[in-house]
């Protein structure tokens, strides 16, 4: 019975110590929040959100969801492998009155943290004061 044990623990430990060194996807951004500063109403602002993989799993994006109907999110579709690139990218058309704005882009991913976070801020100027 102590040999039975002992046959697994040890199977056990070799299973722990494979599984520790083989990380999960992970996102590592060059920068995390873009202030857009002023941009001119019901005219597109853009910016990419770029990206490494820093795990050793490939980086799925699932979903790409904004906090306004005014922002459209683009992202690298297909698997990101390990030391790869990838990227989101929002663009903002922003309209009714010239106020500061803020917002996110939610990720949800199969990385070690599932859900990221990106922020958004700026101003919406009349054109002819931009």
């Amino acid at each position: 019975m102590k040999k039975i044990v002992l046959i697994f623990a040890l199977i056990l430990g070799i299973g722990v110590i494979a599984k520790a060194q083989n990380k999960p996807a992970e996102f590592k951004f060059e920068t995390e929040t873009h202030d857009f500063g002023k941009i001119a109403l019901n005219k597109p602002a853009s910016f990419t959100f770029n990206f490494t993989n820093e795990g050793d799993q490939p980086l799925i994006i699932s979903n790409v969801e904004t906090t306004c109907g005014c922002t459209v999110g683009e992202y690298t579709k297909t698997p990101v492998k390990k030391g790869e690139k990838g990227y989101v990218k929002v663009t903002i058309t922003k309209g009714g009155a010239p106020l500061p704005f803020n917002g996110t882009v939610t990720l949800t991913s199969n990385a070690r943290t599932t859900t990221k976070v990106l922020y958004l801020k700026g101003e919406t100027v009349a054109e002819s004061s931009k």
